[in-house]
């Protein structure tokens, strides 16, 4: 991992995402995110964690999520190790997205602000709009647009398509491909959903600028508020 990827916690972690072959249905730790949100009076923890073999990088993730009226509040922490280095960013994320055709198309949008807790840089925004398309029963296509920047840097634009087939109510393949802070990310997962409320996720990605692919697991679980 080049060693400018230590300039923001956040950069980071998108470059760690983006060079391990692992990769917001999509969402977990998959760079490209779907248009849904939490079901009202629900709850959604995600945890991942990312290694890329080849250059002794790794990142681990938890954010927690909860419908809040017609938006999806939610709060990130992530840790990556790169270059001998540790860096730590903390920082809320709010989702919102309607649905014009229900199960037909959504569309919506994230904003995300991630803190240095060293207090080294300034905070990182996110903004992006996913839009999802039900192609049947059995397939969505997820597209993503928007920025990233840090106070007193060159923003940097972001998009992403994915595709995401449901071989039956308990194995879905995903394949994305992804542009975030400059690094070009090609991904194939599966998630399996072990039960109602709980699914594992693994990946296995390929990055623009890395030799060897990297991989990640991660577990996300669906909880009722009451």
């Amino acid at each position: 991992m080049p060693h400018a990827s230590l300039r923001h916690p956040a950069l980071a972690i998108l470059l760690m995402a983006a060079a391990a072959p692992p990769a917001q249905a999509a969402g977990g730790h998959f760079d490209v995110d779907d248009a849904t949100v939490v079901d009202p009076e629900h709850c959604q923890i995600e945890t991942w964690w990312l290694r890329s073999p080849s250059e002794s990088a790794h990142a681990l993730h938890l954010g927690g999520a909860c419908r809040a009226g017609p938006v999806e509040a939610g709060l990130n922490i992530d840790r990556s190790h790169i270059d001998g280095g540790t860096q730590t960013a903390i920082g809320p994320q709010i989702k919102w997205v309607a649905d014009p055709l229900f199960q037909r198309l959504s569309a919506g949008i994230v904003w995300a602000l991630s803190i240095d807790t060293k207090g080294d840089h300034g905070p990182a925004h996110t903004v992006y709009l996913p839009l999802t398309l039900w192609s049947g029963e059995s397939v969505q296509l997820h597209l993503n647009g928007g920025i990233d920047w840090t106070a007193g840097e060159r923003s940097t634009r972001r998009w992403g398509a994915a595709a995401e087939w449901a071989a039956n109510d308990k194995v879905s393949v995903i394949l994305e491909h992804s542009l975030i802070a400059g690094v070009q990310t090609s991904r194939l997962g599966s998630r399996f959903n072990l039960t109602p409320s709980l699914s594992l996720d693994l990946s296995i990605a390929h990055r623009s600028s890395a030799g060897s692919p990297g991989y990640a697991v991660g577990l996300n679980r669906d909880f009722d508020m009451h």
